[in-house]
């Protein structure tokens, strides 16, 4: 089978289009012959291996040679044991703890996956798992968003944010959206009621605050996080610089008792109910998974160079 393999950390040109192996599912798999994948930022990460959590699988050089998590297709055949899918069904997921996704077939734990809504396309599929649960849980679980609250989401013209910004105006939220210039329209295209440019104002410091800040490339201090915050209010990141991630670890809990905002890290946890959950908001028109590109397998490099420099206006598809 054709997959994009890379054996060292670099730029997008260690990528190349091998024949590999078809691989053959274990217990309680699905082996499953994938039609769309979507990028995550965790790919680009996992490429440059960079930050340092990016090497988690290898410090030296990548232990998994195939990128991609957020897959759909179709079940091609079930290991021992699995009996949650059929050959045949339709399903999706994020199989980020193994990756693999840049392939024309790849093995899935069966409780990574559910099944896609009947009408929905793979494509589709494929933008929802990881951005739309990191979303969910952010906003629902964590920030238990109420109608009236202030929300700010920090990178909301990217893949998370994307749902994330819609999740939030769909509980009832003012939402303030955060990129770069090319992305502030888009972004009130989704419901934003306002927009920030990064590089022109610095949302930590314009003397405004907010009941919740979903956080997907924490890049400031803790201490700057807990200033745009309102009395008893929320931050939470997901991914950003190794540096703020342990000062949000460590200075949190401080802050809390100190301030009596709350600092911290959203541990995502991927699980079926979410997944399933937000597609059947996306199919039910309430949530709107937005595709900027679309790329075919053998350009996988170009997909990823695109997501990297910061461009992608929600998610970016590559389609088998």
């Amino acid at each position: 089978m054709r997959a994009v393999v890379y054996r060292q950390y670099g730029l997008p040109d260690v990528l190349h289009v091998e024949e590999v192996a078809k691989p053959t599912p274990r217990e309680d798999e699905v082996l499953v012959k994938v039609q769309a994948v979507s990028l995550n930022r965790s790919d680009w990460e996992g490429l440059l291996g960079t930050p340092l959590y990016a090497r988690f699988g290898g410090l030296r050089k990548p232990g998994r040679h195939i990128l991609g998590s957020d897959i759909a297709g179709r079940v091609d055949a079930v290991g021992k044991g699995g009996g949650q899918f059929r050959p045949g069904d339709a399903v999706f997921g994020d199989i980020l703890p193994r990756m693999g996704g840049f392939a024309e077939y790849v093995c899935a734990r069966e409780r990574d996956l559910a099944l896609i809504p009947a009408g929905m396309s793979c494509e589709t599929a494929a933008a929802i798992p990881q951005a739309g649960v990191i979303a969910l849980q952010g906003i629902r679980d964590k920030g238990r968003v109420r109608p009236g609250q202030t929300v700010l989401i920090n990178g909301g013209g990217g893949g998370a944010g994307t749902f994330a910004l819609q999740l939030a105006k769909l509980a009832g939220a003012e939402v303030t959206g955060v990129d770069n210039a090319g992305k502030l329209d888009f972004m009130r295209t989704l419901g934003a009621d306002h927009v920030i440019d990064y590089a022109a104002e610095d949302f930590t410091d314009n003397g405004k605050q907010y009941d919740l800040i979903l956080d997907v490339i924490a890049h400031r201090s803790a201490y700057d996080y807990a200033r745009a915050l309102n009395p008893g209010g929320s931050y939470y990141c997901v991914g950003g610089a190794v540096a703020t991630l342990f000062q949000v670890l460590l200075l949190g809990p401080w802050i809390q008792r100190t301030k009596g905002k709350k600092i911290r890290i959203l541990a995502v946890q991927p699980n079926q109910k979410d997944l399933a959950e937000v597609a059947e908001l996306c199919a039910a028109g309430k949530v709107a998974p937005v595709i900027d590109r679309r790329y075919p397998l053998n350009e996988v490099p170009a997909a990823l160079q695109y997501l990297g420099e910061g461009r992608a206006k929600g998610k970016v598809v590559i389609t088998l």
